[in-house]
């Protein structure tokens, strides 16, 4: 974790702003429960617990800051509350979404399913898709168990 923190701060550096304890505080927040797709007051009942002082508002600067950035991500899971995942550089696109439509559950889905069609778009349109979001609506394994059972 020292490492990522040491990237942000320079990252931070490069655009003019410092890393401060707030913002690392959050940063801390997200990497310590990365894929776990948390929202903006989720966050700070975990800052809260080490850093008391922090405020709420505090925590929304930091969240807006830090995606204007693109350090994190700002997801709508169309859950009514916005959340929050790392910018991983190692990703050469967003990775998508599957979300359950019964119990809420988010699991990321790693591959590019969209790369033949990016290809197709590119060849026919002439146009250069640089990023997409894509999320699926579905059922997860646990809760088609749970609705299969009599």
């Amino acid at each position: 974790m020292a490492d990522r923190m040491e990237d942000f701060r320079n990252q931070l550096k490069e655009k003019g702003y410092k890393l401060t304890m707030q913002r690392q505080a959050v940063l801390n927040s997200i990497i310590e429960h990365e894929g776990e797709h948390l929202s903006t007051e989720e966050i700070y009942e975990l800052v809260k617990k080490n850093h008391p002082e922090i405020g709420l508002a505090t925590v929304y600067r930091t969240l807006l800051l830090l995606d204007r950035m693109e350090l994190v991500y700002k997801l709508d899971l169309d859950d009514g509350c916005s959340r929050y995942e790392l910018n991983k550089d190692n990703e050469d696109h967003r990775h998508h979404h599957l979300i359950c439509t019964e119990c809420g559950s988010v699991e990321e889905v790693q591959e590019d399913l969209l790369e033949s069609l990016e290809e197709q778009i590119l060849q026919k349109n002439g146009f250069i898709i640089k990023d997409h979001r894509v999320k699926f609506y579905g059922c997860c394994k646990k809760c088609i168990e749970l609705l299969r059972k009599p």
